[in-house]
């Protein structure tokens, strides 16, 4: 297997010797004295392997690893050492380092740990390609899932990345919209340009006017600085607006103007500041209805829903539960970094039949918190949250299911039992609820809880 192989070390004579063997076995060797040379020929063409010395003027060995490590250079390192530092290969092999040879190793030494590490390589490479394509067959990006309404989101989300249009996603809590917006972001020809992402909820009038379209020093008690907000943020790449139901109606005139316009005049400005972004828009309201209800412009809903993305509720594809899963079961082996973990028949079979009012997002804390308390490697019944194996909860308040309650009153008493479940720990109501805590906040105040 021929390479090319750049050979990083100081001492001539070694340097010399050492390229004439690997030339002879077929290799293609360019030679490095130090380490910042190495490191700038790596910036300018492509090797399979860095041969190279520990001790070194200028940049050392284990200073050019770490480099080659924080700019994700791809070429594998084979470290040469001398016998008293071979603690310092170890540590090497520790930064990424694939193998060490003594520098007095014999050449046929020399040439099997550079065959072994090129084919290491090669394997790594082809591992990740065969992921890649098992990716695409079940997903799209980082969506997860082969079912007929994944599939026309992908059909859909192929479509637009290829293109600039503003996209209104809509769907529940917990689907993915701000994963959809990544995507689609990073899948078009804007990925090498800023994505930047607002949650337009819990943000007072004056905050969320700020954090949009910027402000200028003084424009406000605690305006020490000029700000350029994130539609300047994102200027040539995409801006998301988690949430866009949340902005206060008295602000959507203002917002139209600059979805409208591609303008945005910062508090505190006399003259407009002209901005070039791609807009996601995401909610988890019926914007029909916002509008009706006179809520919502509607004029600023049209401009909103050029390319509508519509996501599935978990429930509404079953057949995808096995895959997702497997992913988060492939994930959270990794993060915790423990041994795969699998499930036992019966706990599959009570993750397709549960109605995950949470979608993916309840779906991925439940095998997170498998993993956290399962002992053994089989995940069970015992291991899922009392709700998912259809337990009443202990402390779930009684309703009085004698009358039907009206959506307000539904959702003070749903709050209230978010509240009392966590002990008051706002933190943990948020995330019960699957929503942030300036939200909370604000349902706290209006329906007056504590």
């Amino acid at each position: 297997m021929q390479a090319r192989i750049l050979l990083v070390e100081d001492e001539v004579n070694m340097a010399r010797t050492l390229a004439k063997n690997l030339e002879r076995a077929g290799h293609a060797v360019e030679h490095a004295p130090h380490g910042e040379a190495a490191l700038a020929r790596l910036g300018e063409a492509s090797f399979d392997v860095v041969l190279t010395d520990l001790k070194m003027p200028v940049m050392d060995g284990m200073a050019l690893l770490r480099a080659m490590h924080e700019r994700r250079l791809a070429p594998a390192v084979v470290v040469l050492t001398g016998y008293g530092t071979i603690e310092s290969a170890v540590e090497a092999m520790k930064l990424g380092a694939a193998d060490y040879l003594i520098k007095d190793a014999r050449p046929q030494e020399i040439l099997f740990t550079i065959e072994r590490v090129l084919k290491l390589d090669a394997l790594k490479r082809e591992n990740a390609r065969l992921r890649g394509e098992i990716g695409r067959l079940h997903g799209f990006g980082e969506l997860i899932g082969e079912s007929a309404p994944m599939k026309e989101t992908y059909r859909v989300l192929n479509t637009v990345a290829g293109n600039k249009s503003t996209v209104l996603v809509s769907g529940e809590s917990g689907t993915g919209k701000e994963l959809v917006a990544r995507t689609i972001h990073e899948r078009g020809a804007l990925a090498a340009h800023p994505f930047v992402a607002i949650n337009c909820a819990g943000l007072s009038e004056t905050l969320l006017d700020s954090q949009l379209f910027g402000h200028r020093r003084g424009a406000f008690t605690g305006a020490v600085h000029d700000h350029d907000g994130v539609f300047r943020a994102a200027e040539g790449g995409t801006l998301f607006l988690d949430e866009v139901a949340e902005i206060p109606l008295s602000l959507q005139a203002k917002f139209l103007r600059a979805v409208e316009q591609r303008e945005v005049t910062p508090l505190g400005a006399s003259l407009p500041v002209p901005v070039d972004v791609r807009l996601i828009a995401a909610t988890n309201r019926d914007l029909e209805g916002e509008v009706r209800a006179g809520r919502f412009r509607q004029d600023l809903y049209y401009r909103l829903n050029v390319v509508h993305l519509a996501l599935p509720p978990l429930r509404a594809r079953p057949e995808d539960i096995p895959l997702l899963v497997e992913h988060f079961l492939r994930r959270f082996s990794r993060e915790y970094q423990v041994a795969a973990k699998r499930l036992a028949a019966e706990v599959m079979e009570r993750l397709r039949t549960y109605a995950w009012p949470g979608n993916v997002r309840e779906l991925q804390n439940t095998i997170e918190r498998a993993f956290a308390l399962a002992a053994a490697e089989t995940i069970t019944l015992d291991d899922l949250p009392a709700a998912v194996r259809g337990l009443p909860s202990p402390d779930a308040p009684a309703l009085d299911l004698s009358d039907v309650p009206t959506l307000e009153e539904a959702e003070r008493r749903l709050f209230a039992a978010a509240l009392r479940k966590s002990g008051g720990n706002k933190n943990e109501a948020a995330r019960l609820l699957g929503i942030d805590r300036q939200r909370l906040y604000r349902k706290i105040e209006k329906y007056g809880l504590t």
